[in-house]
């Protein structure tokens, strides 16, 4: 698979898919999940709702995804992922920060999408550590060992986080960074 780095508004690129860092509700919030869904449109909202609920007030539980259109924005579709809250690493932060990246991909290898962006799931108001949630995102989007997605795009809102990525990356077997 092909890893970049991008410093860039996710929901500008034009890939198969954008990941959206959301909430349970899936109704939309602040930070990323907030600007997916004002560049969107309504049309989003709409969908979100018309997903089931699997108890009251969620639609997607912590580490799962779900996929809807892309409405108005230059992707196709959205994944939709809920990252843990950061309770200081002992509330399975990790493993289900992990399982947004295996979910997210394999939703979108089901749906035969080639090219999709991640966000820094967890890292706002969540409040994960950042050099942790990059290592596990990293991690996880290597590992990745089937055909689709072919192309997998950390999308970093400043230079600061792409430069988090960059080196974690460079640990390993390195990815190149880019502007969008």
């Amino acid at each position: 698979m092909q890893i970049e780095v991008v410093e860039a508004d996710i929901t500008t690129l034009r890939v198969d898919a954008i990941v959206n860092a959301a909430n349970e509700t899936l109704l939309g919030g602040g930070g990323v999940d907030g600007a997916i869904h004002r560049a969107a449109g309504p049309e989003l909202l709409v969908a979100c709702r018309s997903l089931p609920q699997v108890r009251p007030h969620v639609r997607c539980p912590t580490g799962e995804a779900r996929i809807t259109p892309g409405f108005k924005l230059p992707a196709k579709f959205v994944i939709h992922t809920v990252g843990p809250i950061w309770h200081g690493g002992d509330a399975d932060e990790p493993t289900l920060l992990a399982s947004c990246y295996r979910n997210a991909l394999a939703l979108a290898h089901e749906h035969e999408l080639h090219s999709l962006a991640f966000p820094a799931i967890s890292c706002g108001v969540f409040g994960y550590p950042v050099e942790q949630a990059v290592a596990i995102a990293v991690r996880e989007v290597r590992g990745w060992s089937t055909t689709l997605p072919e192309r997998a795009i950390f999308c970093c809102f400043s230079a600061e986080m792409a430069a988090t990525y960059v080196d974690a990356g460079a640990r390993g077997t390195g990815f190149p960074p880019s502007r969008q």
